[in-house]
């Protein structure tokens, strides 16, 4: 029995009947100039009027969406009188944020030499890290380069990234690999051992790595299983985000001030050192949409970085992944992984017709997948009013022989299966999701912001993927610039002297809020999304 109602049924019969041709058919991928006019017309990052340019601040006039401004232009949860007389701990690096960026960011900072406390703020391991499926990107078959993976993520990012960013990015993945194989990783390989490489969009090469489809869920197995092996150097305290990070009268960082959420009760956590891993945003849900994101990105990272004076960019761009679920309701907005396309299933329309090349990279699929629904009129409309199209998930098994789908995709197979929906013998209804917040803190090529002390790992940055990000390069990030992150945090730790700690900044800031005329009764980080009072 489907889980679909009959209304549906009647435009899943129209995909199996145009299936067998469509099977031997190649849909042409888009031009660049196909590709700005789609992605001017129909992706939501052009909509001017759901961008606001943030009024205080060093990065004052930057564009970002309303949602976000909103807990940007905040106030902190603490006063510059906090006592900072007493900590309740002290450590060399101190990690903020307990997903893939920061796990790696604390075992390199150990190995290093330094003592370290990450701080989370749910359950270690609760991070966005865990909801990546598809696979990691590294160039490293004869047949590829990290050349070749560099110019793929540049034209990936319409040319806007920080070359140095990337380079870093591309140079590493290869170690990354090897690195997370060493610590236990499982990998997809072949029977003799090599790795299995599939292609991901906007890529001209097979360079995704994977573990089935539960790719994030092993890397972040895998390397907090490493953590707690060494948990006589790296101590875990979860349920105690940081709400402001400290300076030193030098305006260095001097640790951060945490509130645990069980207790209601402040501290503050003197370091020589922080590592923000925090992640992004999609919690806040801009422009409405339905988010993959866990449930606690919230983007603090940004908030507090932004306070202490560490210029922010491209947060102008978020990236909306092309295949969220949008049936059934219970699972709207869920990942359905980039690797559905990559093994074959094509994007189709309710009358079974394809209508875009099915790897263009993800910013221009998601648009084609906007304008098929809204100016072309050719969605799936769901009971609810929820649009979408189809992905052919059927299609897989037709190409790569039974069974590929139970095999490759056993998360996506579970997840339909709780709603009676085989995507081995039925289509995917999906519509773009908010994924992935393309901007951030800008950061060097070594983890290292214009704030000295603080260092930055994974979705909180901005600049490496400019204003698109591939499939495959979030995972890569993470652990490239987690792990290059707690090497210089714990480099600079063992040199810095630092002075009395102060929240002077918090002032300052309040002070120049007021100024700008911004009356707010937000309070920043606003730590978890608001469902209760949500319209």
């Amino acid at each position: 029995m489907s889980g679909y109602p009959p209304e549906m049924q009647e435009s899943i019969r129209s995909v199996e009947a145009t299936r067998a041709r469509r099977v031997g058919e190649t849909f042409p991928a888009m031009s660049m100039e196909q590709r700005e006019k789609i992605l001017s017309g129909f992706h939501p990052d052009y909509r001017e009027e759901t961008f606001h340019a943030v009024r205080v601040g060093v990065s004052k006039g930057q564009r970002m969406p309303v949602e976000l401004a909103r807990v940007v232009e905040a106030r902190p949860h603490v006063g510059a009188d906090f006592d900072l007389s007493a900590p309740v701990a002290e450590t060399d690096v101190l990690v903020i944020g307990g997903g893939g960026g920061g796990a790696s960011a604390a075992l390199l900072a150990q190995e290093s030499g330094a003592r370290v406390i990450l701080v989370t703020k749910l359950r270690f391991g609760d991070a966005n890290t865990v909801m990546a499926q598809g696979g990691i990107q590294a160039a490293d078959r004869p047949e590829d380069s990290p050349s070749i993976h560099y110019l793929d993520v540049i034209g990936g990012g319409h040319f806007t990234n920080v070359p140095d960013l990337v380079e870093a990015l591309v140079t590493d993945a290869p170690c990354v690999i090897k690195w997370l194989e060493d610590l236990g990783m499982m990998f997809d390989k072949e029977p003799d051992g090599t790795m299995m490489e599939e292609h991901g969009g906007g890529t001209s090469r097979k360079r995704m790595h994977s573990a089935r489809d539960y790719s994030g869920a092993e890397i972040m197995r895998t390397l907090r299983d490493e953590v707690r092996n060494r948990e006589e150097h790296i101590a875990v305290v979860e349920f105690s985000p940081a709400v402001e990070l400290v300076l030193d009268d030098q305006g260095r960082i001097a640790g951060a001030v945490v509130v645990n959420l069980e207790t209601g009760v402040y501290g503050y956590i003197k370091a020589k050192a922080v590592v923000l891993a925090t992640g992004g945003g999609g919690r806040l849900h801009y422009q409405d949409f339905p988010t993959t994101n866990h449930y606690g990105a919230t983007a603090d990272g940004v908030v507090l970085a932004y306070r202490v004076g560490a210029p922010l960019g491209y947060l102008e761009s978020m990236q909306y992944h092309p295949t969220g679920a949008a049936f059934p309701e219970q699972i709207l907005g869920l990942l359905v992984t980039e690797k559905v396309r990559g093994l074959g299933a094509q994007p189709v329309n309710k009358r079974g017709e394809q209508f875009v090349y099915p790897l263009e990279p993800r910013d221009v699929e998601a648009a084609a997948l906007i304008r098929e629904c809204s100016e072309r009129g050719n969605g799936v409309v769901t009971l609810t009013g929820q649009p979408g199209v189809w992905l052919d998930s059927p299609m897989i098994d037709m190409i790569h022989g039974p069974g590929t789908i139970q095999r490759a995709l056993p998360a996506m197979v579970r997840q339909f299966a709780r709603f009676d929906i085989d995507i081995a013998q039925e289509p995917i209804l999906v519509y773009p999701t908010l994924h992935y917040q393309n901007g951030g803190v800008r950061l060097k090529a070594d983890a290292s912001t214009d704030i000295p002390g603080l260092f930055i790992a994974g979705e909180v940055s901005g600049g490496v993927h400019g204003h698109n990000r591939l499939m495959g390069n979030s995972l890569l990030e993470i652990t490239v610039f987690g792990r290059r992150a707690g090497r210089t945090a714990a480099h600079y730790a063992g040199q810095v002297m630092l002075a009395a700690p102060n929240l002077a900044h918090v002032a300052a800031w309040n002070r120049e809020m007021e100024a700008a005329g911004i009356d707010t009764d937000v309070i920043s980080p606003i730590l978890l999304p608001d469902y209760v009072h949500r319209e």
